[in-house]
């Protein structure tokens, strides 16, 4: 690795966004939830066959809204998560490299 690993440092970053991605998580969900919802409500917009219903719903702007902006969530939701999960590997390899560090002062070289 070309930079010195700091552990604070990401324990803080873990520290500061797991309240972020919490909130992407809950905003990612509710997309979720409610996509079904506007579902709902455009088929019953329309008359005819279940399916044309839900032709009539997926094919409707505000079905195609609804999950662009579910898009737009999980996305972050997804980066938050890897970027926590970055920040606990360094501390792995901290850990790892304290360790060794430590083993080669104990064996003198």
């Amino acid at each position: 690795m070309t930079e010195e690993i700091d552990p604070i440092k990401a324990i803080d970053f873990i520290a500061r966004e797991s309240k972020n991605y919490a909130q992407a998580y809950a905003d990612a969900n509710h997309l979720e939830r409610f996509l079904k919802t506007v579902k709902s409500q455009l088929m019953n917009e329309e008359s005819g066959t279940l399916g044309a219903k839900e032709a009539y719903a997926y094919a409707n702007p505000k079905y195609i809204e609804m999950l662009e902006a579910l898009k737009t969530a999980e996305n972050q939701r997804e980066h938050l998560k890897y970027m926590l999960d970055a920040a606990k590997l360094k501390i792995e390899v901290f850990k790892v490299l304290e360790y060794n560090r430590r083993v080669e002062i104990k064996n003198g070289m």
